[in-house]
C-alpha cells in the first residue's frame, strides 16, 4: 500500500475489544482490528470462529456486549454478501437487481457492469446466472454506491479454483484502480490472496496478524491449521507476465495453485 515514509495510513473503520456472546456462548473475545485507506485485509478461520459476527459488528447489525466500532465520517460501506438471499425463481433481471433499492443513472450502471465483467448481462434473469456471474453481480451492486469499503462475506464460495482466482484478480483490481479498501472473509482456510496487505487470523480471539507470509510462519496458525495441510498457507499469486515456473524475481514466495 504506497505511502510516504512516516505517514499513518487513515484508518476507515476500527473495532476495539469487541465481546459478543450469545447466552453462554462467547463468540468474540476481546476482538481488536481495523481496516485502512486502500488495503487488502482478509479474515481466516475455522467455522464457528466469529468471522460473520465480527463482520456483521463491524457492518453495525449486531451490537456487542463491549467494545466499541468508530468509522471515519462519511465512510460508505459497500457489502458482498456470502450469497443472493433471493429465491431463484423469482422473477428479476440484473438491470432491475442493481437498482434495488434505489435508481441508478443508467450510465453508471453499464460502467460498473463492464468494470465486474458482466456486461451484456442486464436483461437476464438473476436465477439463471452461473456462481460466477451471480458474485459479480453482487459486487456490482456494492459498487454503485462508489464504497470507501468493500466488505465480503466468503464471496467465493461455491466458485471453482479458477473462478475463485478471477474473483481474486477482480477485488485485486478493483483496489489498484479505485484505491478501494477490502475487507475479506475466507471461506478457504487454507488459501489467501497473495495481495492481502494483512491476514488476521481469529478463533473467537485474533490468534496472529500480519502479512500473509508472517502469518503462515506463525506458530498460532500453524497450531490451529497445520493437521491436514502441513501448515502450509498457501498465497494465490496472479502471474501476471510470469510463467508459472519462474518465481525467481516475484515479490512474492512461490503460490500453492491447489491448495487441500
Amino acid at each position: 500500500m504506497p505511502e510516504m515514509p512516516g505517514d499513518a495510513p487513515v484508518k476507515l473503520l476500527e473495532g476495539e475489544g469487541l465481546t459478543l456472546e450469545y447466552g453462554d456462548l462467547t463468540v468474540l473475545d476481546n476482538v481488536s482490528v481495523s481496516v485502512s485507506e486502500g488495503e487488502i485485509l482478509t479474515l481466516i478461520g475455522p467455522n464457528g470462529s466469529g468471522k460473520s459476527s465480527l463482520v456483521r459488528v463491524l457492518a453495525g447489525i449486531a451490537t456487542p456486549k463491549s467494545g466499541k466500532v468508530m468509522r471515519r465520517p462519511g465512510l460508505v460501506i459497500g457489502y458482498v454478501p456470502q450469497k443472493l438471499a433471493l429465491a431463484p425463481s423469482l422473477p428479476l433481471t440484473v438491470g432491475r437487481f442493481l437498482n434495488l433499492p434505489k435508481r441508478h443513472d443508467a450510465a453508471w450502471i453499464a460502467q460498473v457492469m463492464d468494470e465486474t465483467g458482466i456486461t451484456g448481462l442486464v436483461d437476464r434473469q438473476l436465477g439463471e446466472l452461473s456462481g460466477g456471474q451471480t458474485q459479480r453481480a453482487l459486487l456490482a451492486r456494492a459498487l454503485l454506491t462508489s464504497p470507501d469499503l468493500l466488505i465480503l462475506d466468503e464471496p467465493t464460495t461455491g466458485l471453482d479454483q479458477p473462478g475463485e482466482a478471477d474473483f481474486y484478480r477482480q477485488i485485486e483490481h478493483l483496489r489498484d484502480t479505485k484505491g478501494v479498501a477490502v475487507f475479506m472473509v475466507s471461506h478457504d482456510l487454507h488459501v489467501v490472496m497473495s495481495a492481502s496487505d494483512r491476514v488476521i487470523c481469529l478463533n473467537h480471539h485474533v490468534c496472529c496478524e500480519g502479512t500473509p507470509h508472517v502469518v503462515r510462519d506463525a506458530p498460532e496458525y500453524r497450531a490451529l491449521f497445520g493437521p491436514g495441510t502441513k501448515g502450509a498457507l498457501a498465497l494465490y499469486q496472479h502471474q501476471h507476465d510470469h510463467s508459472h515456473h519462474d518465481h525467481g524475481h516475484h515479490d512474492h514466495d512461490k503460490a500453492h495453485d491447489h491448495a487441500g
